[in-house]
């Protein structure tokens, strides 16, 4: 046994259950019988044997880095079955070691991106070409490469499932990146961001040209943009703030200008109000309808003005009229994070400007403080009563919801005379509250670094299946994928699942601490003095 190689797994005449388990005991597998039925699946013929044998010493050791070699494994088998030329691909491997590590990682981290190569096995080679995988992708690039995919494509139907197909195409870039840290959290949080800004304007686009064919009304311009449309489409939430998550609904408010008259002069044609409801339902429908190829996005539209009894989409007037007398302090912190991100943009300006004295100009006083703190607390109940408490990234005690609100809260306090606070970003924002001195810097470090440790998880729980997934794992097994996914280690001593609980329980604590200072005592209340005192002196 001493003298044997792995590559005698492939090679060797026969090899006896013991030697078997022994050649694979140092790659992680926690099945090697299993392991070893995949790799004689995979060496299907002489060739391809002699080829594979003299990649598995590499091979096993790209497989030893993943989460999850097993999964890995099987998923490898799978895809090189899938492959239109398994001795080409093989071959490929052999000159692209850097490949092998990149599918391995991704095989074994997610289900999700394994079905996407799977099912797109030329994609390897674009994902593996440097040009692009060492690079995030630009917003010209993927705008010009979804051009040239939708051109040629006659329906709509079709070109819909175009925006479903490049998404995928893109959210496997964007997450074999971040899964081997070729990028920060921050660098994935925004290719997350610009490409749904791509994707809904596009769908956008399509409602609009559709809709306004079907009605017999004229084109808004030549090429068929949309400008001047009289139409915006507003981000809220993670996508408004620039920080889209792996998977995420995109919370969105649709706005037009006016709510005056007839489309067209044609005693048939639909009033604005209803051509414009009819257009953002449509948008709706582009975005979060599911096909065989999937959705673009799932739309959360439950932030506009009364919620779901209220109009899909509003005229500037009407919605101005709306927070300037009935919004609420809830809806003052959502507007935060608003900007255009559709359509007619300079329409979604003016209206960022027209509220603005309802995020500023009103008093961010105790009321609205325990407001802000009876939301925290209605939460807080729920995440309680599912048992998610101490392990909800988002909601949880010490999450990613507790550093935003602190956020906000400064932000509608002092942003009125300070507006180098209004930025939309938490971290931003964050770097924004310590440059106000309004956060020491034992805090402010604290915050940041417990924001992008947990939009991390956040966006590796959520990789796995592209599920919206917020709370880590119960099992003690299920805890340590999790943990190697995010690039712990198991140690003597101490196991992945352990370190990654360990820091997590460590950032949460250090983030309540400074919530609950801020939000169970007159802390803003004291920064306002020390503020009046600095700008007095």
């Amino acid at each position: 046994m001493g003298d044997r190689d792995v590559r005698d797994l492939l090679l060797a005449r026969e090899l006896e259950g013991g030697e078997v388990s022994a050649l694979l005991a140092p790659y992680r597998f926690r099945d090697p019988v299993e392991a070893d039925k995949e790799l004689q699946r995979m060496a299907k013929d002489p060739t391809r044997r002699e080829r594979l044998a003299n990649l598995l010493p590499e091979l096993l050791r790209c497989l030893s880095l993943s989460a999850d070699p097993d999964r890995a494994l099987s998923n490898l088998e799978r895809f090189l079955r899938a492959s239109l030329g398994p001795l080409q691909l093989l071959a490929d491997l052999a000159e692209r070691p850097h490949g092998m590590e990149l599918l391995a990682r991704a095989f074994g981290a997610s289900s999700f991106m394994a079905e996407i190569l799977i099912r797109n096995p030329p994609w390897f080679y674009w994902l593996v070409d440097p040009q692009n995988i060492e690079r995030s992708r630009g917003r010209k690039a993927i705008e010009d490469d979804l051009r040239r995919f939708l051109s040629p494509l006659a329906s709509v139907e079709r070109r819909l499932d175009g925006l479903r197909i490049v998404r995928r195409r893109e959210i496997l870039h964007i997450g074999v990146r971040d899964l081997l840290r070729m990028c920060t959290v921050e660098e994935t949080l925004a290719s997350l961001t610009v490409l749904a800004e791509i994707l809904v304007q596009r769908a956008y686009e399509l409602a609009e040209e559709t809709l306004r064919q079907e009605l017999d009304l004229p084109p808004l311009t030549p090429d068929g943009r949309s400008a001047g449309s009289g139409f915006t489409v507003l981000a809220l939430g993670k996508l408004g703030a620039g920080e889209l998550n792996f998977s995420s609904d995109v919370d969105l408010i649709y706005l037009y200008a006016s709510d005056r008259g007839r489309m067209s002069r044609r005693a048939s044609a639909p009033t604005r109000d209803e051509y414009y409801g009819a257009l953002a339902r449509r948008v709706t429908s582009y975005l979060a309808d599911r096909t065989a190829e999937g959705s673009v996005y799932r739309v959360d539209l439950r932030l506009r003005p009364e919620g779901r009894m209220g109009a899909i989409a509003q005229s500037l007037r009407a919605m101005e009229r709306y927070y300037r007398t009935r919004g609420r302090t809830w809806e003052r912190l959502a507007l935060l994070r608003a900007r255009p991100v559709a359509g007619d943009r300079p329409l979604g300006v003016r209206f960022l400007g027209r509220v603005r004295p309802f995020l500023f100009g009103q008093p961010f006083d105790g009321a609205a403080v325990a407001e802000v703190r009876q939301l925290k607390e209605e939460t807080d109940r729920e995440v309680a009563r599912r048992g998610e408490t101490e392990r909800n990234v988002k909601l949880g005690a010490g999450g990613i919801r507790e550093i935003e609100f602190l956020v906000q809260a400064f932000q509608l306090r002092f942003g009125r005379n300070r507006p180098g606070l209004r930025a939309r970003d938490t971290l931003g924002a964050l770097d924004a509250v310590r440059h106000a001195r309004l956060l020491d810097a034992d805090e402010h470090g604290a915050l940041r670094r417990a924001y992008v440790f947990l939009r991390d998880i956040e966006n590796k729980l959520q990789m796995v299946a592209d599920a919206q997934v917020h709370s880590l794992p119960t099992s003690d097994d299920e805890i340590r994928l999790c943990a190697l996914r995010l690039g712990y280690r198991d140690e003597a001593g101490l196991g992945a699942g352990e370190a990654l609980l360990r820091d997590h329980r460590a950032h949460t604590e250090a983030v309540s601490q400074v919530f609950n200072s801020v939000f169970s005592g007159d802390r803003l209340e004291r920064a306002e003095k020390a503020s009046r005192r600095r700008r007095k002196s």
